[in-house]
C-alpha cells in the first residue's frame, strides 16, 4: 500500500520503533523461508489507527495464543537462547502497547500465518 500523506500518532517514537521493528523480525525469524511479511495502517476509529503485521508462515498453534505474551514463554521449548532470543520480545512489545493505553492483537491460523496489530491514538 501507499500513503499520501504522513500519519501522526500520540507515543513515545523509540518505544513505537521497538514494537514494530520487534514484530517485524519475529515475523521475519519464525516465518516461511522466502516468505512475505506486510506492514500496513488503517484508520481503526475516528480516534485512533491499528498498525497491522502479516506474515504468510506457519502460524500459532491455538495452546500457545493465550500464553504467547508472558514473560520467558517460547513456542518452541526447545530452543536455546541463542537460536531463539530471551523469550521476552512480545512481553516487552504488549507492555509497551499498553502503557501507552493502546491494544495490542492477535489473530493467527495454524498453517496460514499470523497477523499482529496494535493501536495507537492519532495525534489530531
Amino acid at each position: 500500500k501507499t500513503y499520501e500523506f504522513p500519519f501522526f500518532v500520540k507515543g513515545d517514537i523509540e518505544r513505537i520503533e521497538q514494537v514494530i521493528i520487534n514484530l517485524v523480525v519475529n515475523s521475519i525469524k519464525y516465518g516461511k523461508i522466502d516468505g512475505i511479511t506486510t506492514v500496513s495502517i488503517e484508520n481503526y476509529n475516528s480516534k485512533k489507527f491499528i498498525i497491522k503485521i502479516n506474515d504468510n508462515g506457519e502460524g500459532i498453534k491455538q495452546e500457545h495464543i493465550s500464553r504467547l505474551f508472558e514473560r520467558f514463554y517460547r513456542v518452541d521449548q526447545s530452543r536455546s537462547r541463542e537460536q531463539g532470543g530471551s523469550g521476552l520480545g512480545l512481553s516487552i512489545v504488549k507492555h509497551i502497547i499498553e502503557a501507552h493505553g493502546e491494544t495490542i492483537l492477535l489473530k493467527s491460523k495454524y498453517g496460514s500465518g499470523s497477523e499482529f496489530s496494535f493501536t495507537l491514538q492519532k495525534a489530531i
